[in-house]
């Protein structure tokens, strides 16, 4: 970030003062240009209170850059540092730093308005970051105004960092591009030949948009998909009134999404294949996610009968929440344990996490053995 308002390569300068060379510049020749931001992209939960998260990168895809280590000629854009690529490993031995993003703007809403889209740019699969509470913070009013300290993350998240932190200024964008690749897709699908008549794919224009929300609590949204006959990309949707211009060339298939909204430019990140639904599309934008189906009305009306179907109790179980090294089960098989009594130690990215215990109970079994790889949600001791 200095090297962005200052123009000058400090790596530069200290390898040459290191080398016995004299400082070039003098204070009174230092001039500030702009502002600059920088956030570390982490591999952390933000939603796991920023536990480690290690395994294979499967996607990593930078947003575009514009600012280039050791240049300070081309400044006011977007530089990412990082070591990283597509297919490398996060293991659990070192630092979770695995980027820098940096950007520079004429003054601090512009940084603030360029990393905002710089982080909806950035895909990261196989593992997860603090992007969304880096987006979070950004979008966070204090933060805009400068009204913040070093106490602002323990005063915002006391109770820890959760998805309703990062509500999105036009929730309705969101299902308005979940409607858009999905009449995306299905024009695709009506163009293919070989098809029987009567039973050929129909695009349609009017489609329920259906957010998967915790224990079923789902939010239906209608939704009217204008034609653009001849026109591929450009869609107008409608939800309550309101009218979503959508146009873009990105293809189905591609992650990050980018095109504008009623003339406005936009980047956002749409896949297929969900943890709940591998049919659900899964939007993200602003650091705000969703995961939602898109279907008939027709379907949607039914969907709304099907039972919810509640997740195993799991409070018999004490599970890894992150990957990483067992180091230590403080607990054996008949013991009596209680709340709050510590039940192993779990060594990931240089630090001990203790893992204690929610409740009372008798050790019924150790699954897993000191020494041992831990993944996710891994079973390390059962109570009965």
């Amino acid at each position: 970030v200095t090297e962005a308002i200052t123009g000058l390569d400090l790596v530069e300068m200290m390898i040459r003062v290191a080398a016995g060379e004299k400082l070039p510049i003098e204070q009174k020749d230092v001039q500030r240009n702009g502002w600059s931001i920088e956030c570390r992209i982490n591999a952390e939960d933000p939603f796991r209170n920023f536990l480690p998260s290690t395994g294979r990168l499967v996607r990593f895809q930078t947003p575009k850059q514009t600012m280039f280590q050791g240049n300070t000629a081309d400044l006011f854009g977007v530089r990412v540092d990082t070591g990283v690529q597509d297919g490398g490993e996060i293991p659990m031995f070192y630092d979770s730093m695995i980027a820098k993003l940096i950007v520079h703007g004429k003054d601090r809403n512009d940084a603030i308005a360029k990393m905002r889209e710089a982080l909806n740019g950035f895909v990261i699969r196989g593992i997860s970051t603090n992007i969304p509470f880096q987006a979070a913070l950004l979008a966070h009013p204090r933060f805009v105004s400068g009204d913040f300290n070093t106490g602002f993350i323990a005063e915002q998240y006391s109770q820890g960092f959760r998805a309703e932190d990062v509500p999105h200024e036009d929730h309705d964008f969101l299902a308005a591009l979940a409607a858009f690749v999905r009449r995306k897709s299905r024009e695709r699908a009506a163009g293919l030949s070989g098809q029987l008549p009567g039973y050929d794919v129909k695009v349609g224009q009017d489609y329920a948009v259906v957010e998967l929300g915790q224990g079923g609590h789902n939010r239906y949204v209608q939704v009217h998909v204008d034609e653009f006959i001849g026109k591929r990309g450009v869609a107008q949707i409608t939800i309550a009134g309101k009218t979503y211009a959508i146009e873009s060339n990105s293809r189905l298939n591609d992650i990050r999404i980018e095109g504008t909204c009623n003339g406005q430019p936009f980047i956002a990140q749409i896949e297929r294949g969900t943890l709940k639904n591998p049919l659900a599309l899964q939007v993200q934008h602003n650091g705000t996610r969703i995961e939602a189906l898109v279907m008939s009305p027709r379907m949607a009306e039914l969907h709304q009968l099907m039972p919810f179907k509640s997740p195993p109790d799991l409070s018999r179980f004490v599970l890894s929440p992150m990957p990483g090294l067992l180091v230590d089960v403080a607990v054996s098989v008949g013991q009596k344990v209680q709340a709050g009594e510590r039940v192993a130690v779990i060594e990931a990215m240089k630090m001990e996490n203790v893992l204690f215990a929610s409740q009372d109970g008798v050790v019924k079994k150790v699954v897993a053995a000191k020494g041992e790889s831990l993944t996710v949600d891994q079973m390390i001791v059962e109570f009965e």
